[in-house]
């Protein structure tokens, strides 16, 4: 973490102690996206489980900013181990939540709403100015957050997506909707979390975006060889793989 801010150290300092996925460099880029927000702005988050990715957001974000967080707690869609809801889980995960929310000091600068994301649009007014999905990464979810969510994301908002390029359930909805899209230019990756910026791309534009995005296949090709060698607990033939660590994100 040299040279990085102090606000961002300060913050980083708390969230990284918590439970997630979410590495350094994805906070970092989460923090900016937050920080260069307008006064009023909307920020949505789309799978919180204990508050690594909320407390960066809401630490970052202008002090007026309204920020969301959806997450059903359910137990479920915790990893490629649990996918299967369970309920003693998910009331542990919310308590956890909670609780580091408060201690970060952003309990009253965050409204949960505890639902599954495809039934809360109802529950965000109006359009969404920075939208972070990484709710459940199977296909169909993972591609109606893209699609419902992402179609809430104003003009010159950001859609910041995470396990891009990774899960084989997030590629998937990517390429069936951004990739073929004139309406989102891709930004790059910070490692799994891709970026996206709300516009208008000419034809040519939009070809040369989907490149860029195909271009990303080649990386997913070697996560989804890591994490067969990891489940096949034959970790240590990722290093042939450049890989050092754990699940990739």
């Amino acid at each position: 973490m040299t040279g990085e801010p102090a606000s961002f150290r300060a913050v980083w300092d708390r969230a990284s102690a918590i439970e997630g996925w979410l590495t350094p460099e994805q906070g970092r880029r989460l923090f900016d996206a937050a920080r260069q927000l307008g006064p009023g702005a909307t920020i949505v988050e789309i799978g919180s489980f204990r508050g690594r990715s909320t407390i960066v957001l809401a630490r970052a974000a202008p002090a007026d900013a309204g920020v969301v967080a959806i997450d059903p707690h359910g137990g479920g869609d915790r990893g490629p181990q649990e996918i299967a809801p369970d309920a003693v889980r998910g009331d542990a995960d919310h308590a956890a939540f909670t609780g580091n929310l408060a201690a970060a000091g952003v309990g009253d600068r965050v409204r949960h709403v505890r639902k599954l994301s495809a039934d809360a649009l109802g529950d965000v007014p109006g359009e969404v100015d920075l939208l972070f999905v990484d709710g459940a990464h199977r296909l169909g979810p993972a591609r109606a957050d893209i699609v419902r969510w992402g179609g809430r994301v104003g003009d010159g908002g950001t859609m910041l997506v995470h396990d891009a390029f990774s899960s084989v359930g997030v590629t998937l909805a990517l390429l069936s909707t951004t990739a073929i899209s004139r309406r989102w230019r891709y930004m790059g990756r910070v490692g799994s979390l891709a970026g996206y910026l709300r516009t208008d791309l000419s034809a040519s534009e939009g070809l040369t975006d989907a490149i860029r995005q195909a271009a990303q296949l080649p990386w997913f090709a070697r996560n989804l060889a890591i994490k067969c060698l990891i489940v096949a607990r034959m970790g240590r033939l990722t290093r042939l793989l450049g890989h050092r660590g754990g699940w990739p994100y």
